[in-house]
């Protein structure tokens, strides 16, 4: 007799991980995890459609994969800053301040 362990954990076909038949990203709960450190219990409060064994499989992955998921995350938080210092001087914040509804 075999046994089948499930991992809860696949990779789409541009190799981002994702928990098993959802549609949460590995990243997302991880983001939970490093912003608010949240237990894996209240990762399930705010994601109760997920299992703590999804949950629990989720944080193992990123911790088997940790140095590529934070450098994920520093990329996507210099774009986050390169497009906010874009939007600074954008042609909708200009009409905001010539309306005086913008500092």
């Amino acid at each position: 007799m075999s046994v089948v362990t499930p991992t809860h954990i696949r990779l789409d076909e541009t190799g981002v991980a994702w928990l098993d038949d959802t549609n949460v990203k590995v990243v997302e709960i991880v983001l939970d995890k490093l912003a608010h450190d949240s237990s894996p219990e209240e990762i399930r409060f705010q994601y109760p459609h997920l299992s703590l064994a999804q949950i629990y499989a989720g944080l193992s992955y990123y911790h088997d994969h940790q140095t590529a998921f934070d450098a994920e995350i520093q990329q996507q938080l210099r774009q986050v800053d390169t497009l906010a210092a874009q939007a600074v001087n954008s042609p909708a914040r200009r009409r905001l301040r010539q309306a005086g509804k913008m500092p």
